[in-house]
């Protein structure tokens, strides 16, 4: 596939700063205008651009395979938060974040107004704030591109991409209060050599998302960051990458105990705040390809 169709932020690896921000709706009339500049600003690498199933409605057009997060309840509580528009800002300076967001707001003031914005950032190599390496069984190379991307169909729609993403809230207080054997059974891997631990319980975050123990095997592409607050709240800002949102459906649901009624240890210490599905669109030189959108 040609690679030059993709929002190339979505394949490189996790920036060192990131601002995840979602936009809801506030002037339908002034939408084209607002997303034709948006088209213009966003290169697909510095900023990642996903558009929300509300917007395609507000739009009248239909993208084949997008639709909001399913509410997920039972033993845990799962929930989605519904968004028209979702840029992530990458980069290594804070203050450039900072100044991007304020560009942004001011493009696309007309139609769109600023709901939530979460700053994150990465952790040494590329840990979770629990010290465990987040997206060890990542894809890579092809498999990443087949895993994260759409690489068939008409133009407009072939080098795009539907995301998940959450932001996870951890109570790390209560998770360094457990045994380190627990931990890492949480894990389902040693936090110092990040070796799986073949003895883990059904239990285990490794085990309840195993990507290849899925029946069709169940890849995505992991670009998740840790993000903290000043009141002392922090989390991972889980993002996942694929084809479709078939993927990561099956891994949640696994993960929520609805298969096989095995809940996912990690709910023990962390719970999702929100729940929101994008379609990323492809690129189209340097400008975001928005044909599939009618503009």
């Amino acid at each position: 596939m040609d690679r030059t169709l993709v929002q190339h932020g979505i394949l490189d690896a996790v920036p060192a700063q990131g601002s995840y921000l979602f936009f809801s709706v506030c002037g339908e009339g002034k939408l084209r205008k607002a997303l034709k500049k948006l088209a213009r600003y966003a290169d697909g690498e510095a900023i990642v651009v996903g558009i929300g199933a509300s917007l395609a409605k507000a739009l009248n057009v239909d993208i084949q395979g997008l639709r909001n997060f399913s509410v997920l309840g039972g033993a845990v509580d799962v929930p989605s938060t519904p968004f028209a528009l979702w840029c992530w800002l990458r980069g290594s300076d804070r203050g450039e974040l900072l100044l991007r967001t304020r560009e942004l707001e001011y493009l696309l003031d007309d139609a769109f107004q600023l709901e939530l914005a979460i700053d994150a950032f990465k952790y040494d190599s590329g840990r979770d704030l629990t010290g465990y390496e987040d997206g060890t069984e990542n894809p890579k190379g092809d498999a990443a591109v087949a895993a994260a991307l759409v690489t068939k169909g008409k133009t407009g729609i072939k080098g795009s991409s539907f995301v998940a993403v959450q932001q996870w809230l951890h109570d790390l207080d209560h998770f360094e209060s457990w045994p380190k054997k627990r931990q890492d059974n949480t894990i389902g891997r040693r936090r110092e050599d990040n070796k799986e631990l073949v003895k883990a319980p059904a239990s285990a975050h490794v085990k309840r998302t195993a990507q290849e123990g899925f029946d069709p095997q169940a890849f995505v592409l992991r670009r998740s960051m840790p993000w903290s607050e000043s009141d002392g709240s922090m989390g991972l800002v889980f993002v996942a990458f694929g084809s479709s949102f078939d993927a990561f459906e099956v891994q949640m649901r696994r993960m929520a105990g609805m298969d096989d009624a095995i809940v996912d240890a990690l709910f023990g210490f962390s719970r999702p705040l929100t729940g929101s599905f994008f379609w990323c669109p492809p690129m189209q030189g340097r400008e975001l390809d928005l044909s599939a959108v009618k503009l």
